[in-house]
């Protein structure tokens, strides 16, 4: 098993899921993609998370992110386990759970880690680009649900920085002062880039208000 690693492609597969059989590169399309894992139906942590992922959606799709959800219990499970997560979250979920029962997608992604359990999968997240490439992960242990805030943290620093050159600091939060990356140092380029201007904590260290905010 190659562990997948920021930069490579996400494996493309077909499942089966609760809308129907998805092809995954071709379901993702242009957009970014959220790809997370359970360790089963009917979980207490996971129904919370499933639920918060629903009521994020217009978050999501103010960032051009299609969240995918995915579990090794069986299409029939998921089904009912979607009425649960609805009525004890009060949401509607609105996004694809892939029914991952032969464990096609948890292997091409790693999700299984034999330590923790042979057949669940830990939490696994991965963000997904427009090309396909994976640009994040995060693993966490069957106990702990995952920070929401956090995950849409990285998209928003993800796409800043994929279009303006600059860097987010520790504790960023969108509309704060970000750095400059290191490459940009022709002051003609810098007056361009950063018309709001910047200050110079260390030759290396050059602090500027978020370029995408007014």
């Amino acid at each position: 098993m190659t562990t997948l690693r920021l930069g490579d492609i996400a494996p493309d597969f077909t499942q089966d899921s609760t809308a129907g059989k998805i092809s995954f590169h071709e379901w993702a399309g242009d957009a970014w993609v959220l790809l997370f894992s359970h360790p089963a139906d009917f979980t207490p942590v996971c129904t919370t998370e499933l639920g918060k992922t629903a009521a994020l959606s217009a978050e999501f799709a103010k960032r051009k992110v299609k969240p995918i959800a995915i579990s090794v219990d069986p299409l029939d499970a998921h089904g009912t386990w979607v009425k649960d997560i609805n009525e004890t979250q009060n949401t509607t979920v609105n996004f694809p759970i892939l029914a991952d029962a032969d464990k096609t997608v948890a292997s091409l992604y790693d999700m299984i880690h034999p330590n923790a359990s042979t057949t669940a999968t830990v939490r696994s997240v991965f963000i997904i680009d427009p090309k396909k490439v994976i640009r994040t992960t995060f693993t966490y242990p069957a106990s702990t649900g995952r920070n929401f805030n956090e995950i849409l943290r990285v998209i928003d620093s993800l796409q800043l920085t994929d279009s303006h050159k600059v860097a987010t600091p520790a504790d960023w939060q969108d509309g704060d002062d970000v750095v400059i990356v290191p490459s940009v140092q022709d002051p003609a380029e810098l007056a361009e880039r950063f018309p709001k201007g910047f200050k110079v904590v260390r030759p290396y260290l050059r602090v500027t208000p978020q370029p995408n905010k007014s």
